[in-house]
Formats: C-alpha cells, sequence, structure tokens
C-alpha cells in the first residue's frame, strides 16, 4: 500500500495526533474530550490535506460481525464529514485499539495501517508508528499482543456477548492505562529514532504511546516528535511542506 504524498497541494498542511482514549475513564469525561478533538477537526479542516490518527483513538475498540461499541458518534460522524469534503484519513492501530477492522475503512474511506510505516511527505521522508513495543524490554507486550492479534483468539472472543466481552476488555484496557510507561516510554523511543539513523535517514520520527509531548532535535539533525495526548495535554503536530510544529489546542 503506497500512502506516499510526495507533494501537498498549495496552502494544505498535514496534520497528525493521537492517544484520544475515548471511552476512558468514564462516560462524562470522555465526552467532553469528544467535543474539544471535535473542534480542533474543524479548526484543521480549513486546510487539512491529510489528517493522520496515530493509534489510540478508542480506549478500546473490538468489530463484532454486526456489533460495535456504542458511542464516539460526534467523532466518527466528523471523520465522515472530513472524509467526504476530500480530506485523506489515515489511521494507526495502537496497543488499546488492536482490534480495528474495516469498519473505519468501509464507513469513511480511512486508510487502516497496523504496522509502522517511512514514508515521503512533501519531499521529506518520515518514520510514523503508535510506538508500542519498539522498546527493546517490550517482550512481555510483544507476546501479548501476538495471542490478541491471533485470528483464532479474536474468532474466540467474537463469541462473547458484547456486554461480557466489552466489559472485559475495557477493565483490562484500564489496567494496561494505568501501567503507561511514561517519560521512559519516550526515551525508549528516542533511542529506537536514534538507531533506525543508522540505518535509514528519516527527517522525522512520528510517535504516540508514551503520552508524553516531546519536540526533540535527534543528533543528526532529524526530529523526533512525539504527539503527547488528548486525556491531559491535547497536543498536535503540523507539517506545512517544510516545518513541523508540536502545537496545543485549545478553545
Amino acid at each position: 500500500m503506497n500512502i506516499d504524498i510526495p507533494i501537498l497541494a498549495e496552502g494544505k498542511k498535514v496534520y497528525f495526533a493521537s492517544d484520544f482514549h475515548l471511552g476512558a475513564p468514564d462516560f462524562e469525561t470522555s465526552l467532553d474530550r469528544e467535543r474539544r478533538i471535535i473542534a480542533w477537526l474543524d479548526y484543521v479542516a480549513a486546510d487539512a490535506q491529510v489528517l493522520f490518527l496515530v493509534g489510540d483513538l478508542f480506549d478500546f475498540w473490538f468489530e463484532y460481525r454486526h456489533v460495535v461499541p456504542k458511542g464516539y458518534v460526534r467523532f466518527l460522524g466528523k471523520l465522515a464529514e472530513l472524509s467526504d469534503r476530500g480530506i485523506e484519513i489515515v489511521v494507526f492501530v495502537g496497543n488499546h485499539d488492536l482490534w480495528l477492522g474495516d469498519y473505519l475503512k468501509e464507513q469513511l474511506g480511512a486508510t487502516i495501517l497496523h504496522q509502522s510505516q517511512s514514508l515521503i511527505i512533501g519531499g521529506r521522508k518520515f518514520f510514523i508508528a503508535h510506538g508500542d513495543g519498539l522498546n527493546p524490554l517490550d517482550g512481555k507486550f510483544r507476546v501479548i499482543k501476538k495471542v490478541f492479534t491471533n485470528p483464532v483468539c479474536q474468532w474466540l472472543f467474537s463469541w462473547l456477548h458484547p456486554d461480557v466481552g466489552i466489559t472485559l476488555a475495557n477493565l483490562w484496557s484500564g489496567k494496561s492505562r494505568h501501567s503507561q510507561k511514561g517519560t521512559s516510554c519516550d526515551k525508549h523511543l528516542i533511542a529506537h529514532s536514534e538507531r533506525m539513523q543508522g540505518s535509514q535517514y528519516h527527517d522525522f520520527y512520528i510517535y504516540g504511546d508514551s503520552h508524553v509531548d516531546r519536540y526533540h532535535e535527534l543528533s543528526n539533525g532529524a526530529v523526533y516528535c512525539n504527539l503527547g495526548d488528548w486525556m491531559d495535554r491535547d497536543s498536535y503536530a503540523e507539517f506545512d511542506g517544510d516545518e513541523l510544529k508540536l502545537l496545543y489546542f485549545s478553545l
């Protein structure tokens, strides 16, 4: 799948955001966050050519054959509106929504990516990943992820009634979120970027996962950008074809 964007249209920009964790920690808090996200999407829609959503949009997501988790209608409706306006939407699967299937592709025309990507945007080379599992010490998580993404395990889970399956998964997601590594995860992602530079140069490295918003110059001039989250910081990145900026949205 080629999602390179060699040339940006005149006056257009590319936007990046991650870790919305819609659904957490409760309905009221999530709804307030969802409304802020909608306001931000309205704001960037004026000049967005592509919108990259870099994982953990939902605190939990599973696509049964005929059922998806209820809620998020404002968010999904707004993405559909942006897609209908010609804005390309690219969604990376995170560790909390790793069961994303074809629903967003079918309903919104979004591109769903389950792996990290190296791509060209406006003539610059980007490495984009949610960030989970890139820490060499994350062996336990990589084993768990293989189990969760195994088609047989997903098929078995699908036989649970949604009221049971979604309840159990939300409990698991809450524990996973509370064990977030924070600055430790951030440091490992910076180290991962430095190692990658030794074999293949990129101008920009974009991640989520750590919930630590950071813009950092690597040793050879490349830029590391962690998008932070929308649970506390409402942070995002903007690329205009020349400069990448880490910004903060406020109503």
